[in-house]
């Protein structure tokens, strides 16, 4: 599919109470430093753009990857003609037809209706370009109002040239962040009006002897007379005045045109190393809406100084430093599905963001967690650690592994003094072999510390540390020490080893995180063979995961006081406890092919993948998050998973196309076909990898970027082939025997 028929705003109509993917329409390149998007109700705060609003307030530049994060570094650009009865948005605003507009991830067109403007706006990496027809040829003062929440200064450079800086995030260890603008405009400009913009109403900017003018929350009013096209360029940095112009320089020769094919052409690359057939057109938009938004984050940091090196903003010593830097990314989600992703179709740029990554351990002295520009703090683990080793254990970027391990064991071991950085409580955990239950979300921090411990260990199997990789290899079983037998839960301890009192398995927050004991006590991606011993076995393990799907989708709100979002959002979907809104549950229906009963998950998967996506603006049944759920509907619709990190395999489940062709980093083909592939074909009758069965229930990812043709043969009812332990997906107590002894 062409990039022209992507429509930027899928999922985006959301409210802080209810999530369709809580996406914004982002037009920008492929990880790019900027995005812009229309601002219709910048009064909401974080939810400043939604689809059904017929309001448009102008061309915000974001940096938000998330309306729980909030933006930084923002500003807008509304094109006006004529009388403005004040300088704010809400004096500016337009009504706009919504359905002849332009949202395309490489260009919006927006026709402002009050002025009759046409504005078309094209992105570049660091900058792009604003193109305003004026239709109103009576009119003799068009212009642009710029907008600039928090701390400014702009100052005139000559009669085409306007320079400035923001200063306003949503946190940042750099409590200045200056984000550098320059414009070049066309036609010569005039500052008619700069004001800051309060409570109270409008007043004058300070202004110096040079006209520069400072102030806070500020409203500058730029006049064209009456040209009746004007054309800006902009060229943006978090260096420098001086980064911003060479950024600037190196596109200020560029007509629209070409600031178009460049746009389209980055976003096709990425699209065509995947190739859908299939009989169902609108099934095949949902594909590719959702590879559009696996490629938004994380966001480039860097820029390139003028010996074409990479250079980026550490807003911990806030000074410049050398290499790449990336981010608004939370590894809590991507680490799941964004990153496998990228594994196999981009694993030259997973090699770069690595390096990124590792220069935000040299920055903090911990390896990043949510980064936003830099490190928030926020959600349980330190799920980088899977990111890594997912690489390490593919061969990408093995020079890294080594400082990786040391950073990696620094968090497992050494408290920070900033409770943003490393794990929470390291010390309770080593000690205890859990994290106990004076610590928030106790049981969510356990089960991921004893993921990362797995992942620990495979880093170090790479880099060949026998002694580490059987230490974390055995703290990788600490997940044990919260099970419940009695409940077949995983609850929350004290210190004395005695479980929380009061036990109720919906309810949510207290000691899991974003969800309750049945969207948490499957978090062992490492090892659920072991799961299943705890179970009492694969018979008692079945018996769970049935009543995990067939029942009500109840929910308990005593542990956060009210209901927030991901309770409602799993409601309404009634897939009982079965959370696909949220990324703890992504695996549930794959959990079936550790009894060796794959074909009981794949009905669920296919219902999944058709009732709860589409390619429109209500298109995800929860929070998107940075391109992960997006890539989770990528990987099940192509018919294998990555269910753990740092092992090398993709679960095998239920492909929706006739035939997906991808064209692999590894510059080798993987074509994969199903048939017959019709509604009521919901199961896996047979596998054929070049003609040969699949004995296993998961391939591997040599395998996959071998290339070759992969065949499903598809069915109307199971083929209940039952597999030996041996043909399961991995799991660390099945296949580090002699690790744990």
């Amino acid at each position: 599919m062409d990039i022209k028929h992507i429509d930027t705003r899928h999922g985006t109509a959301n409210s802080g109470s209810f999530s369709h993917g809580n996406c914004l329409p982002y037009t920008g390149v492929p990880w790019g430093m900027n995005y812009f998007t229309p601002s219709t109700a910048q009064s909401r705060g974080a939810w400043f753009f939604h689809p059904e609003d017929r309001t448009f307030e102008g061309f915000r530049l974001t940096h938000q990857p998330s309306p729980w994060m909030g933006d930084f570094s923002h500003f807008t650009l509304t094109p006006f003609s004529g009388f403005l009865g004040g300088n704010s948005l809400w004096h500016a605003t337009s009504s706009y037809r919504a359905d002849e507009a332009i949202f395309n991830p490489a260009c919006l067109d927006i026709t402002s209706l009050r002025y009759r403007i046409k504005s078309r706006l094209v992105p570049s990496m660091y900058g792009g370009i604003l193109a305003m027809a004026f239709q109103n040829p009576s009119e003799k003062e068009n212009g642009l109002l710029l907008t600039l929440p928090g701390q400014f200064q702009l100052k005139k450079i000559d009669e085409k040239t306007i320079e400035f800086f923001v200063i306003n995030y949503a946190d940042s260890e750099d409590k200045s962040l200056k984000f550098y603008v320059r414009l070049s405009f066309d036609f010569p400009i005039s500052i008619d009006t700069a004001v800051e913009i309060h409570p109270d109403g409008e007043k004058n900017c300070s202004v110096s002897t040079d006209r520069t003018y400072t102030g806070t929350d500020g409203a500058i009013k730029i006049g064209f007379g009456s040209v009746a096209q004007q054309n800006v360029r902009f060229g943006t940095s978090f260096i420098s005045f001086k980064q911003a112009h060479l950024n600037l320089e190196r596109e200020n020769h560029w007509s629209i045109e070409t600031y178009l094919s460049h746009a389209e052409d980055a976003w096709n690359d990425l699209f065509s190393r995947i190739e859908l057939t299939h009989h169902d057109h609108k099934q095949v938009s949902t594909f590719y809406h959702n590879l559009y938004r696996t490629f938004l984050f994380p966001q480039t940091f860097y820029e390139w100084n003028e010996n074409h090196e990479k250079i980026h903003y550490d807003t911990t010593s806030k000074t410049v430093k050398s290499g790449p830097f990336y981010t608004n990314n939370g590894f809590w989600d991507t680490f799941r599905t964004v990153y496998p992703l990228y594994s196999l179709i981009a694993a030259e740029k997973y090699g770069d963001m690595l390096e990124g990554f590792l220069n935000a351990y040299h920055a903090s002295g911990y390896l990043p967690k949510w980064l936003s520009p830099d490190e928030r703090g926020l959600m349980p683990g330190t799920l980088i650690d899977a990111v890594i080793a997912d690489a390490a254990i593919k061969g990408i970027r093995l020079d890294l592994m080594p400082e990786f391990l040391s950073a990696m064991t620094k968090a497992a071991t050494t408290p920070s003094h900033d409770p943003k950085y490393g794990r929470t409580s390291p010390l309770k955990y080593l000690n205890l072999g859990y994290v106990p239950m004076d610590v928030h979300e106790s049981v969510n921090h356990t089960l991921d510390y004893a993921f990362s411990d797995f992942c620990i260990s495979r880093v170090a199997k790479v880099v060949s540390d026998q002694e580490k990789e059987k230490f974390y290899a055995k703290q990788a079983l600490n997940y044990k020490n919260l099970f419940d037998q009695k409940t077949g839960f995983m609850r929350a301890k004290d210190q004395l080893g005695h479980f929380r009192a009061d036990f109720l398995s919906t309810r949510w927050g207290r000691d899991y995180a974003e969800g309750s004991a049945w969207q948490t006590s499957w978090s062992v991606l490492h090892d659920f063979s072991g799961l299943v011993l705890l179970h009492g076995g694969a018979e008692s393990f079945e018996k769970k995961l049935i009543e995990l799907c067939n029942q009500r989708p109840d929910f308990n709100v005593e542990g956060y006081g009210f209901e927030i979002h991901e309770m409602s959002e799993m409601a309404a979907l009634e897939f009982g406890q079965v959370a696909i809104s949220n990324q703890p549950s992504f695996h549930y229906p794959y959990l079936f092919h550790y009894i060796g009963k794959p074909w009981m998950g794949t009905a669920l998967l296919k219902n999944l993948m058709l009732e709860t996506f589409n390619d429109g603006t209500k298109g995800y049944p929860g929070d998107e998050d940075n391109g992960t759920m997006a890539a989770w509907y990528v990987f099940s619709s192509l018919g294998f998973y990555p269910i753990t990190a740092g092992s090398g395999e993709y679960v095998i489940g239920l492909p929706l196309w006739d035939k997906a062709t991808l064209h692999l980093s590894s510059g080798n083909t993987l074509t994969i076909e199903a048939m017959p592939n019709q509604a009521q074909q919901l199961y896996v009758n047979a596998v054929k990898m070049d003609h040969v069965p699949v004995k296993e229930s998961f391939l591997n990812h040599s395998q996959l970027m071998a290339g070759g043709v992969l065949h499903f043969d598809l069915g109307i009812v199971p083929n209940p082939n039952c597999f030996s332990k041996d043909k399961f997906p991995y799991a660390l107590s099945q296949n580090s025997a002699n690790l744990l002894h």
